[in-house]
Parts: C-alpha cells; structure tokens; sequence
C-alpha cells in the first residue's frame, strides 16, 4: 500500500488529485489533505509516508517552510501555478510538478516518475533540494509585472509596481496601496493571481490578506510571540505577519 498525504489549499485541485489517485492501478492510502503549514508540520512529524503532493502556496504560508521544519525522505511531486518556462528548467533537473490547471496524463508522467523513485534508493530528497537552490538563488528568473492597469470611471489609468506599497485583498476584493496611501481597486479575483506576477525577491505574502513590497517596508517589531509589526513608508498601521510566515518574512527581508 502507497501511502500519500496532499498539502494543498485549493479545493478543486485536490478533489482533482483524489479522483485520479482513485483511477490508479495500485491501491493507495490517502493518509491526510492538509491546507495549511502548521497542520502538515503536524501530521509530517507523526506519519510516514512515500509520497507527498504538495501545492507551493498554502493559506498560512508558503509550503517551503514545512520542509525547513521537518526532515522529509520521501519524494514530493509539486502542484504550482507557475508558468511553462520555469517548469522546462525544474523537469531538466528532474523535479516533478503538476501544473495548473493538470491532465490526468500528466499527473500519470509525474506518477510513473515517482514509481521510479520507489525502485530506487531514495535516501535523500533531491526534488526538494534541487528546488530551494534554484528558488533561492535566483537562477529561475520569471518576467515581473511592471504596472497594473487600473479601471475607473473617468477610463483606465495605470499603476507602476514599484510605486505599489503593498497588496490587500478585503471581502473578495483586491487593491494596491500606493506611496502615498491611496487605495487602487485591480480586477485581479485573488492575491494568489497578483502574486504570480510579482519577483519573490520584492514581494512577499505576509498573511492571507497583504502581500508587501520590500522596498517600502520601514521598520519591523515584534508584535507578539510568533507574530512581527511591519511599518511600511506612508502607511501609518502596523501590518501583522502570520503566525507561519513570520520565520520565512524575517529571512526574505535580510536578504
């Protein structure tokens, strides 16, 4: 029996994975669907596994932080929302992912890849390793938005992102805070959408709801025990990191 845990926030994607791991021909276990870091931190220290399906993006955090935490020795296959020209560079190293939206023979290439894995003497996980170096150091370079364009009444006007303080999403509505504390309503449906355009090496999701630009954050404070106070240029409010992303926020803005 495979057994295999699915880390992933977005219900149509896992409802996806689950009914194609049904349709495979060996029997598998789904030992646990995780959409959270905490939580897969969790069942991760408690549960051995052979195989994990893992999105990128998570509701409180971004999954790279599970895997800073705990020792992982099983393969993992990511699901990420990034564009073909990255997944060419990750597949030429030998790293699996699913892209979305995924096919069914796509997620059977990542399957049978994995089942090689299993043949062999996987001591070591060399998808995840090889990932992180590429991530972090900036060797998979992605084209970033330069501007946004923004609807109004009198027409469109646009949005220059380095004038951008940071991203907020309200009530299912997203918008721009700019240098001078103006609010820009985007047609963007999520901050996941936003995000995607962005350099991960600029912008940084800070808690389900903000998503800040590092060259406009001013001064950062300890809020409480797991949490940091962010002062970002022009904004008189504190912006509060989450709890499971203020470890990986600290590091992103020393770098």
């Amino acid at each position: 029996m495979i057994k295999v845990v699915i880390i992933e926030d977005e219900i149509p994607a896992r409802n996806k994975l689950k009914r194609f791991i049904s349709e495979l021909e060996l029997p598998v276990e789904l030992v646990a669907e995780i959409d959270t870091v905490e939580a897969a931190v969790e069942v991760l220290k408690n549960s051995a596994v052979d195989l994990i399906f893992s999105d990128i993006e998570l509701l409180d955090g971004n999954a790279f932080e599970i895997y800073d935490q705990i020792s992982i020795t099983c393969p993992i296959i990511f699901i990420t929302a990034y564009d073909q020209f990255w997944m060419n560079a990750f597949e030429s190293n030998g790293i699996e992912y699913l892209l979305k939206p995924f096919t069914q023979d796509r997620f059977k290439k990542a399957w049978d890849k994995f089942l090689m894995f299993k043949k062999s003497d996987f001591k070591e996980n060399e998808v995840l390793t090889k990932l992180q170096q590429l991530l972090s150091n900036n060797q998979l370079e992605k084209e970033s938005k330069k501007r946004f364009t923004v609807n109004s009444h009198g027409g469109i006007y646009f949005l220059n992102t380095k004038d951008i303080v940071f991203f907020e999403a309200d009530e299912g509505i997203i918008f721009a805070v700019d240098i001078f504390g103006k609010k820009h309503l985007l047609n963007k449906s999520t901050l996941k959408d936003i995000e995607a355009l962005l350099n991960p090496s600029e912008f940084f999701r800070i808690n389900r709801s903000q998503l800040v630009h590092k060259q406009h954050v001013e001064r950062v404070e300890r809020y409480n025990k797991n949490t940091l106070a962010i002062q970002m240029k022009g904004f008189q409010n504190h912006l509060i990191t989450s709890q499971g992303n203020s470890a990986a926020f600290r590091k992103w803005a020393e770098e």
